[in-house]
């Protein structure tokens, strides 16, 4: 009976804090959307890849077509926005209930989850909407009992024009940017691929397709797989084969990246501190280097002045080139805020401009949203 009780104080709790919240954003003027608790799986697991599907919870039609039941609110409130009059134009909404994620191995819990938050479309006036979500979202974790908050802040529309201005070989493009996503050090970035066994027995054909011209090497490669007869692989061409062959030959022995371009990617990717210093770091990093940031680095001031406009503490916030959201969709500015006492996020957001395309938009549409997880808020509001 005890248990029972705990749960119903929690969920009561929880709840509070909820109608709290959305109480807030209607009061900032975002319209209220819930979209269906059923979504199509297919979205979530192209994004997210087929490791996801152990997260969701699964079920399918008469026709065969996957279903799940809604593991996140963004993609839904985006299909239902494309869906809508308003698709194209401003419009900006408030979501609040249940998502369902499988705990991960190991993990307790029911796997349904209370979160809320808000969505922002179609403003050309990215740096102030990106200010005003996390300004909304700081501001309803307060109304509904948040403590102090720590703002971690990153940039990935900064980190792409920086990796364009590195102008590395595709492979390498690739390989940061993942990295980036995941998390990565630039040492584990750049680190060799660990190899064993028959992997081991390619080191010599790997290194020596590097000292020849990457045509001369491509067509090698093809005319081996050729004579022992592999035309495919895993639905991959032969000329697809060679491709990764070679990246991987580019990859293992590091070429591709000079001293200096890997001293810069270190350098650029070690930037942190208050938003202000990191700009002026940046601005003489890009200087020193010749590399043209100006457009960028001017994006990332214009969005810190309207941060501070809304009485944020900017100094408090910790900006660094290395923090990524570890979603494939962001392209610009990205942020999470946790206790003080550290622990997962309390709030994540962030701006994907790209995404609504890939969800049948005929154009890109500018996007920022964000996330509030109530029951990690609840235990600091307890």
């Amino acid at each position: 009976m005890r248990v029972k009780d705990a749960k119903a104080t929690a969920a009561g709790r929880q709840s509070g804090i909820l109608a709290a919240i959305l109480g807030h954003f209607e009061h900032e003027g975002f319209s209220r959307r819930e979209p269906k608790l059923l979504q199509p799986a297919g979205v979530f697991l192209d994004r997210s890849g087929e490791d996801f599907r152990g997260r969701l919870y699964l079920t399918s039609d008469a026709s065969g077509a996957e279903f799940c039941l809604r593991p996140e609110y963004t993609i839904p409130v985006c299909l239902d926005y494309l869906a809508s009059g308003a698709a194209g134009k401003v419009a900006a909404y408030a979501y609040g209930g249940s998502i369902f994620r499988a705990p991960e191995h190991g993990a307790a819990g029911d796997g349904e989850f209370l979160q809320a938050g808000i969505e922002s479309f179609g403003r050309d006036d990215r740096e102030a909407a990106d200010a005003e979500i996390m300004g909304a979202a700081l501001e309803a974790a307060k109304a509904g009992g948040a403590g102090p908050l720590a703002v971690h802040i990153g940039d990935a529309g900064l980190v792409a024009a920086f990796l364009d201005r590195l102008d590395l070989p595709s492979v390498w493009r690739r390989r940061i940017e993942a990295g980036h996503a995941r998390g990565q050090s630039p040492a584990e970035i750049f680190a060799p691929p660990q190899r064993n066994g028959a992997a081991a027995d390619q080191r010599g054909v790997l290194a020596a397709l590097t000292k020849v011209d990457p045509a001369d090497a491509r067509r090698l490669v093809e005319d081996l797989l050729s004579i022992a007869g592999i035309t495919a692989v895993g639905g991959r061409s032969a000329a697809e084969i060679a491709e990764r062959f070679l990246e991987q030959a580019m990859l293992a022995e590091g070429a591709g990246v000079p001293a200096e371009k890997r001293a810069l990617a270190e350098a650029f990717f070690a930037i942190e501190g208050a938003p202000d210093a990191a700009s002026t770091a940046l601005r003489r990093l890009a200087d020193d280097a010749n590399l043209d940031l100006g457009a960028a680095l001017d994006s990332f001031d214009t969005r810190s002045g309207f941060i501070a406009a809304r009485g944020l503490g900017l100094d408090d916030m910790v900006f660094s080139a290395s923090f990524a959201r570890h979603l494939d969709y962001y392209s610009g500015f990205v942020f999470e805020a946790r206790h003080a006492a550290g622990g997962e996020p309390v709030i994540g957001g962030g701006r994907y401009d790209r995404l609504l395309k890939t969800l049948g938009a005929g154009a890109d549409i500018p996007a920022v949203g964000a996330a509030i997880w109530i029951d990690r808020l609840a235990g600091d509001a307890a």
